[in-house]
């Protein structure tokens, strides 16, 4: 179980409690597309669907999401952003996230998705609209 004082999934070098935790806790939200991109990968380490969907953007939000549960991720790579500020709409973040899965018969293989995000404000808050995945990486 992560606690607040656990690093922070994200890799941002702080604990989950001055970093992701309160944004996925509900008791704050992130001001830029970067702080965003990094709880967003944070919730998908900690199993938190309800902070996904509400954290993107209606017209391309699924109804639904689900965990592999053979799926566990393992590290986050910021490549490059381009604005996304707390003074701009749209915001982009490019990164690569590590993960390892465990196959049936006990192996475990090491993969990764290189992903380059966009973000938009919705409603005076950044939330993820789509990415194009790197299949070339």
């Amino acid at each position: 179980m992560l606690t607040s004082s656990n690093p922070c999934p994200c890799d941002s070098g702080t604990t989950f409690g001055q970093c992701c935790g309160p944004f996925l806790a509900g008791t704050a939200y992130p001001n830029t597309a970067l702080l965003l991109m990094r709880s967003r990968y944070s919730a998908f380490v900690t199993g938190n669907s309800e902070y996904l969907l509400q954290t993107w953007a209606p017209r391309t939000r699924p109804q639904q999401l689900s965990f592999d549960p053979a799926v566990q991720w393992t590290g986050l790579e910021i490549v490059h952003t381009e604005a996304g500020s707390p003074f701009h709409d749209t915001g982009i973040v490019e990164f690569v996230a590590t993960y390892s899965t465990l196959h049936p018969s006990g192996t475990q293989q090491l993969g990764h998705q290189h992903e380059r995000s966009k973000f938009i404000r919705h409603l005076g808050r950044w939330v993820y609209l789509d990415g194009e995945l790197d299949h070339e990486s």
